[in-house]
Parts: structure tokens; C-alpha cells; sequence
């Protein structure tokens, strides 16, 4: 004889917050928070994209520029409200000058102070000021008007001030 399902006695109480790390409201964001979007990992998948395309120079860690343009590219993704693609992170690279082989000296130079060490996790305040030197505004553009406006002028993308 063979038994079938049977509810348990006793149902347990439904789960509430009450640990210590328990949030009381919804997920902190804005400010130095930023904006928390779904499936901001996939970013660093779209990384090896870009590899064999990004150009950098011997002052130039690899890890920092692609945790840095990761950055810049999850910033675009939040604002419109959707997980990362691969638009995203090319817009970073573009807008720093990190598929271009030939990129101003001058972009090179201030590329290699602000993204040194960004790679590092207690370099996490570095990382938010790389990534508040790109305007919103910067962000809502398409690919090929960034790489036209940066073509014409680079520094009209960025607050480098």
C-alpha cells in the first residue's frame, strides 16, 4: 500500500526580518550607493568581448581598466533601468580612449592616474569618482555618436576638472 502526500500538522510561522543584518526597507541606492540593476555580473562576461580590442599602455593594469569601465558601464545600464550589454561596455572603453590605438596623449595620461589601482577593493572611492566623470547626459548616447563626439572631441565627454 503505497502512502500519498499528507500536509504536516503543524505549519510553520511565515519568515520576517529580525537578524542583525537584516535590511527594514528596500535596498539602499543613489548617492554614493548608485543604482542597483539586475545581472550586473554579466558586465564582467562581457569583458573578454573586448580583451584582444583594448588598447593600454606598460603604466596600465588591465584588471583596473576593466574594473573601472565596468563601472562606467553598469552607471549606463541603470539608467535605463535594465541589466548591462555589451553596448554599454563598449561606450566605457570609447569614451576613455581604450580602443583607439593611436588615443591623445594627453586622455592617456589622465587615464593612467584615475583608473591606477581602481581594480583594488579598498580603491573604492577612486572607482565612484572615475565613474562621476561621465554626465549622465554622456550615457544616454548611442555608441556612434559617442565615437563621433569622442573623434571630435574627447574631452567634451568627460568633467575632468
Amino acid at each position: 500500500m503505497s502512502r500519498a502526500y499528507q500536509s504536516p500538522e503543524v505549519v510553520p510561522n511565515g519568515w520576517s526580518t529580525g537578524r542583525p543584518g537584516d535590511l527594514d526597507s528596500e535596498q539602499p541606492s543613489g548617492g554614493p550607493m548608485g543604482f542597483q540593476g539586475p545581472d550586473q555580473g554579466y558586465a564582467l562576461r562581457l569583458c573578454r568581448i573586448f580583451r584582444e580590442q583594448i588598447c593600454v599602455n606598460e603604466q596600465e593594469d588591465i584588471a583596473d581598466v576593466e574594473r573601472g569601465c565596468v563601472q562606467i558601464a553598469l552607471k549606463r545600464a541603470s539608467l535605463f533601468g535594465r541589466a548591462p550589454v555589451v553596448h554599454d561596455l563598449e561606450i566605457a572603453y570609447r569614451i576613455w580612449g581604450f580602443l583607439d590605438e593611436e588615443a591623445d596623449p594627453e586622455l592617456v595620461e589622465d587615464r593612467e592616474r584615475r583608473f591606477e589601482g581602481v581594480s583594488e577593493a579598498h580603491h573604492y572611492a577612486d572607482a565612484r569618482s572615475l565613474v562621476a566623470t561621465v554626465r549622465d547626459e554622456v550615457l544616454m548616447m548611442s555608441p556612434a555618436e559617442i565615437e563621433e563626439r569622442h573623434v571630435a572631441d574627447w574631452a567634451s565627454l568627460l568633467e575632468l576638472s
